[in-house]
């Protein structure tokens, strides 16, 4: 049941990576409890000036520019959109300095954008984000890999009674 209401939030079924190595989360994602409201929209991620940085799934560059004086690379995301004609998952990645062109099919795992300063976090970082349409939603839902799930036996300890 987890898995189906993954894929149903995601729609993803291709493999998907961390968008930098190794991967240190220093700010979680905390969701909004409002549309307006405070909260951290992403995950950052601990990486300073000049880290490579990978698309953390397949898909189409639809966004590669500056916002507010800061470096923005958008990926469209490939099969994501819940059929039929709905709205696809983006994932987004500041402050960056894009390494390939808008319009560009990108795989998980290939460098899209490197780094920059100024960040706001004082070791620099990666805000990595997820959306789908005006909805923000964990990346981290992006690298959950589901297996079958399993009941092992439980050893050691006396039963009940």
């Amino acid at each position: 049941m987890y898995r189906a209401l993954l894929l149903t939030l995601t729609g993803l079924t291709a493999a998907a990576a961390w968008p930098v190595a190794p991967p240190t989360v220093i700010h979680p994602w905390v969701p909004p409890a409002t549309p307006y409201g405070p909260g951290h929209r992403g995950i950052d991620l601990a990486a300073p000036p000049g880290t490579p940085v990978r698309a953390a799934a397949p898909g189409r560059i639809t966004f590669a520019g500056r916002v507010a004086g800061r470096g923005v690379l958008t990926i469209t995301l490939s099969g994501t959109g819940p059929p039929p004609g709905g709205t696809p998952l983006r994932t987004t990645y500041e402050p960056v300095r894009a390494e390939v062109k808008e319009g560009a099919e990108v795989v998980a795992g290939q460098v899209v954008a490197t780094t920059e300063a100024p960040s706001h976090c004082p070791q620099g970082c990666l805000h990595w984000g997820l959306r789908r349409g005006d909805t923000y939603l964990n990346p981290l839902l992006l690298l959950h890999r589901t297996g079958r799930p399993r009941l092992l036996p439980v050893t050691g300890v006396a039963e009940p009674g």
